[in-house]
């Protein structure tokens, strides 16, 4: 077992004798969707903790969303402990990046691909995913190689 697995599954026990319940369900609810990710497909494997990484990012998106969904329909409560389990994910996610240093990045691979206008978005996508990798949301990425390719 990778571990950041080992280390989720640690905290819960913890989270547990605690009678921390918030953390509880949402470390259940995360390694349940590491236990998922691990089978799907046509072969059991073990998840790496990139992997591992990239089902927290994405449990804690759905939070996000969620509690976006929740304020616009007007259950402020629901939204608030969407956004509590989102802050107990953040605590197993990179620091995100600044924009600064995401614009920097993003900067340096215009540079790189010598690309200009929007046409040339996907090949510095390319380029940036792999260096921002679970330190930056898609949109904010993105927003940030729009922005730097019309300006």
């Amino acid at each position: 077992m990778g571990e950041l697995k080992d280390r989720l599954q640690g905290d819960l026990t913890t989270s547990m004798k605690a009678r921390d319940e918030l953390t509880t369900a949402t470390l259940r609810m995360v390694l349940t969707a590491v236990g998922n990710e691990e089978v799907a497909g046509k072969q059991a494997r073990q998840l790496s903790d990139d992997e591992v990484l990239k089902v927290i990012a994405r449990e804690a998106k759905k939070r996000r969303e969620a509690a976006d969904a929740f304020t616009s329909g007007g259950r402020p409560d629901r939204a608030e402990r969407e956004l509590a389990e989102e802050k107990v994910l953040d605590a197993y996610l990179p620091a995100q990046l600044s924009d600064d240093d995401l614009a920097a990045i993003v900067r340096e691979a215009v540079a790189e691909a010598g690309a200009s206008g929007p046409q040339a978005m996907g090949s510095v996508m390319k380029l940036v995913g792999p260096k921002v990798a679970g330190r930056a949301d898609g949109g904010r990425v993105a927003a940030a190689v729009r922005a730097a390719l019309a300006g």
